[in-house]
């Protein structure tokens, strides 16, 4: 079952409160929620809120939405023919520590700024080598955004023609080559609409990163309320059977 999953566990099982708190990584979903430009929003729409003819309350209500939106998962079958998808993602690689990168400084500089492995190398340098299956979480600072869709994306224009006018930052393929290669982490998640950088084509850092079943979260809220090491972070997708990614809930606790 592996380490952390039994940890959490157990701490579910007997009530452990967390030392320093559980930090919400996930925007909530909602009409403001961004997706892709070619794709819909969020639609919530009301189905019953009230006392019924029997007098209780009841309130239910029905959603919709594409699979990559808000905070999610991309599953590595998005990119890579015969990949895991969402349902069959192993739960070990949705649970682990945490090592967050913060690149705000250079993606403030260049908003199509790719994380490079010299980045990478130089958090080590500081910090400890990135250890072998944390979750890497890239803070571009983008975050602070949110949920304004001009800013966040380079656009608010929707449609086919507005993904050439994307603006964000994204990690480099080499870099995410050089995680999965040199430190074999198990996921990698970013506070940007794609682990891809706006003006991407060709998609290689999600290509880099599922061609090894390596799964990304995208659209991470409150990375800087992060240490740089030392979190536990557990990132939950809705369970969507065949599917090629699915809303998250993800969490992190500092302190591990």
């Amino acid at each position: 079952m592996g380490f952390w999953l039994s940890w959490l566990l157990a701490s579910t099982v007997f009530a452990v409160e967390p030392k320093g708190g559980w930090v919400d990584l996930t925007y909530a979903f909602d009409e403001s929620t961004i997706y892709w430009p070619t794709e819909k929003g969020f639609v919530h729409e009301k189905g019953f809120e009230g006392v019924t003819d029997k007098g209780y309350f009841y309130s239910a209500h029905r959603f919709s939405a594409a699979e990559h939106g808000g905070t999610h998962i991309d599953a590595p079958i998005h990119f890579y023919r015969g990949r895991d998808t969402v349902d069959a993602v192993p739960l070990e690689r949705l649970i682990g520590p945490a090592a967050v990168i913060d690149a705000s400084r250079p993606c403030a500089e260049d908003p199509d700024y790719q994380v490079q492995v010299e980045d990478l190398r130089r958090w080590e340098k500081r910090w400890g080598e990135i250890a072998r299956d944390s979750i890497v979480l890239i803070r571009t600072g983008f975050g602070r955004h949110w949920p304004d869709r001009r800013r966040y994306l380079g656009t608010d224009e929707r449609g086919p023609e507005a993904v050439r006018k994307l603006h964000f930052p994204g990690l480099h393929p080499k870099a995410a080559q050089w995680l999965v290669r040199q430190r074999g982490v198990k996921a990698v998640g970013i506070d940007t609409a794609s682990i891809d950088h706006g003006p991407s084509e060709r998609f290689e850092t999600h290509v880099a990163l599922f061609a090894a079943n390596v799964p990304a979260f995208e659209n991470v809220a409150n990375l800087d309320q992060l240490p740089p090491k030392g979190a536990l972070v557990v990132a939950l997708p809705m369970k969507i059977r065949g599917g090629s990614g699915g809303p998250l809930r993800i969490v992190a606790r500092p302190g591990g």
